[in-house]
């Protein structure tokens, strides 16, 4: 392992992403280095020492989240942020179960991506701060959940969840629901 020290890590199968995320950390002072894929990210990491990595969710055919747990036995002391454009409750606790410390999703802003690997501070919950998970977005976090359990099989998850195939593929095309 090389004795330098990179700052970031970018692991996204976008190279435009990855790439504008490389710009805007350089601005910032930071070092990076960009994967496209698992297995680029593994061979940067066996040869050079990152204090911090952005990994995406869906890495081609890859799983970003077996990439994490990878990276963990790697690099034990990384700092490791998911970046999705799918979220779901579900990733968003494998994640963190896999190594990751926060998971945001796409499209989230420089400042937003550094705070997340700030310290953990959160606010407490209070009553007047709750708001309570739309239907919506509530049936978005259960497909993905069900979907990630029946190995993204689109038929297998259609059939436990009791719904036509077409319109489970209708529901997955649209982007998840905020809140």
């Amino acid at each position: 392992m090389n004795e330098t020290l990179i700052d970031f890590l970018i692991v996204d199968d976008d190279p435009t992403l990855a790439e504008m995320l490389a710009r805007v950390l350089h601005r910032r002072g930071f070092t990076c280095r960009i994967a496209s894929d698992s297995a680029q990210a593994l061979q940067l990491t066996g040869d050079t020492l990152f204090s911090k990595a952005i990994v995406d969710l869906k890495l081609g055919k890859d799983s970003g989240l077996v990439l994490i747990k990878e990276l963990v036995i790697r690099q034990p002391k990384l700092a490791i942020v998911m970046l999705t454009g799918y979220s779901s409750i579900s990733t968003a606790v494998e994640a963190v179960k896999s190594g990751a410390v926060n998971y945001l999703c796409k499209p989230a802003d420089i400042d937003d991506i550094l705070a997340a690997f700030g310290s953990h501070n959160t606010t407490p919950l209070t009553a007047e701060s709750y708001t309570p998970i739309s239907v919506d977005r509530l049936e978005w976090e259960h497909i993905q959940k069900v979907l990630q359990e029946q190995g993204g099989n689109i038929s297998a998850t259609a059939r436990v969840l009791g719904m036509h195939r077409r319109t489970l593929q209708r529901k997955l095309q649209k982007r998840p629901v905020k809140q």
